[in-house]
């Protein structure tokens, strides 16, 4: 951690808040002090430089010109790289998982530069669009239970050699390909598609994020009661048949 302490940082609230993914930060704000970890969350708005100093940076979705703007800075900035050089830990959502790519398409039409900090591309799918809950196996080397989100979105992304699935969808769309793969990940970058917001439903990928970041195997345990009733009521809701 940073001087003891955890810092968490939120990118760009002004842009990318648009589906309630300010509360990916609110969870693992409050699971960190449920440790008892001394925690600083820096909310970061697109006229103010990246901090290099983060442990974690959670970066949500948004909508199309928000997005560009949003890489058009985070490009020109170019403090997110060096954090993610110093082992900072990156988790992205949606519009925030289309940018660190190499490239997604814009509000113009164009093909609009990522950051690269996964080997993803993405494109703008042709059919209806990719709404609704989803229920998905994480990649099992990660050890955790399964996904459960709401997805909304045109985007079609594929994965390159160096990124991984975070997960394999039983219900619902994920990256758009057709392939059953949801979201990416490599060792310290995670992206992905689903809304809800994602880490109140899945509370142990906060964790993960959150042992990671201390460079631990195991986190104190928790009351997860509320968490454990949304998941199960989203679950059930994704297997309800249409």
């Amino acid at each position: 951690m940073s001087d003891n302490q955890l810092r968490v940082v939120w990118v760009y609230p002004d842009l990318l808040s648009t589906y309630g993914d300010q509360g990916n930060v609110l969870v693992v704000e409050r699971r960190a002090r449920q440790r008892g970890l001394d925690v600083a969350r820096l909310d970061v708005r697109s006229d103010q430089p990246i901090p290099t100093s983060g442990d974690i940076y959670l970066i949500g979705g948004g909508e199309d010109r928000p997005q560009r703007l949003a890489a058009e800075r985070l490009r020109r900035d170019g403090q997110l790289y060096r954090a993610v050089e110093n082992g900072a830990i990156v988790f992205s959502v949606c519009a925030g998982y289309q940018i660190l790519g190499h490239e997604f398409i814009n509000d113009l039409g164009q093909r609009e530069p990522g950051l690269g900090l996964l080997d993803i591309t993405t494109t703008r799918g042709e059919g209806a669009r990719c709404v609704g809950d989803v229920l998905a196996d994480i990649d099992p080397r990660l050890g955790l239970p399964p996904l459960t989100g709401f997805e909304n979105h045109q985007g079609v992304t594929h994965l390159g050699p160096t990124a991984r699935p975070l997960a394999r969808v039983r219900i619902g769309n994920g990256n758009g390909t057709g392939d059953g793969t949801e979201g990416a990940f490599n060792d310290t970058v995670f992206g992905t598609y689903m809304h809800g917001p994602v880490l109140a439903r899945n509370p142990l990928i906060a964790d993960l994020l959150l042992k990671l970041a201390l460079d631990v195997n195991a986190l104190p345990p928790v009351d997860d009661r509320w968490y454990e009733a949304l998941r199960e009521e989203r679950i059930s809701a994704a297997e309800q048949p249409a």
